[in-house]
């Protein structure tokens, strides 16, 4: 069992620090602990963000988990990653930080467009228009080969009725499917009823064929002990006859 979506305190609306996760982990029987707290970004503003990592937390960030992933070797796999946007003007940045810190994966967190100093969050109510950018920014993400797979991906909030909802989604999920990239089913959306998981996104990604990928996004040590939740999700998606996956790339 595997999870790649765990979050920490660094990102201001989580709790609990590394070491509990991983004890978390371990008691309920993980093999592979995923940490992916959210990105810090260098902006150009001064625009300070209250929802992820300051830049100057992830030297931190990672040489904590560096020591735990020793100190455990022998009971769990720890890997090192980050939940990031598609911000188009910082993705140099995001580039050249990948290369400087042993970052073994990022996951695909759309939230906002372009970027959060003055873009839009796409889990409120959308127009088309910004449905079609939501679905625009993941697929640019998708094909840039750096991300491993796409968190909530059915976040964006929109009549899921509407069959240009299904038109827009089709395509997000023929990218991800062309580039064997799994979409999360993500469990805090699912335990804390949010507007996601959707389910007529996933029957729509049946359709297509994707691999679908649990993620706990795990906000508190104390939802990676929560295997009801797990088994409940898991059950649900085989019922809609999704193939599952625990599989993903890593950059290194």
């Amino acid at each position: 069992m595997k999870n790649y979506h765990t979050h920490t305190k660094r990102c201001y609306h989580a709790i609990d620090n590394e070491e509990e996760y991983v004890k978390a982990a371990i008691q309920s029987g993980y093999t592979e602990l995923g940490f992916s707290d959210h990105t810090p970004w260098h902006y150009d503003s001064s625009f300070h963000s209250t929802m992820r990592m300051e830049e100057d937390k992830l030297d931190g960030y990672v040489n904590t988990l560096l020591k735990l992933r020793e100190k455990y070797k022998n009971q769990i796999s720890i890997k090192i990653g980050l939940e990031c946007e598609y911000f188009p003007k910082y993705m140099d940045w995001l580039k050249q930080m990948l290369h400087d810190y042993p970052i073994d994966y990022i996951i695909l967190g759309n939230h906002y467009d372009d970027t959060d100093e003055t873009g839009i969050y796409f889990g409120r109510p959308l127009t088309k228009q910004q449905l079609t950018k939501y679905v625009d920014n993941c697929i640019k993400a998708i094909e840039t080969g750096l991300y491993s797979y796409v968190a909530h991906p059915d976040l964006a909030y929109y009549d899921t009725d509407d069959e240009f909802y299904l038109q827009q989604m089709r395509r997000l999920c023929e990218t991800a499917k062309k580039h064997h990239m799994p979409l999360e089913f993500n469990l805090l959306g699912y335990k804390t009823h949010r507007q996601y998981p959707n389910e007529t996104f996933f029957r729509l990604a049946k359709t297509v064929g994707n691999k679908i990928i649990i993620g706990t996004d795990a906000h508190e040590s104390d939802a990676l002990l929560d295997m009801k939740t797990y088994h409940l999700a898991k059950q649900y998606i085989e019922r809609l006859g999704l193939e599952l996956t625990e599989e993903i790339h890593f950059l290194r």
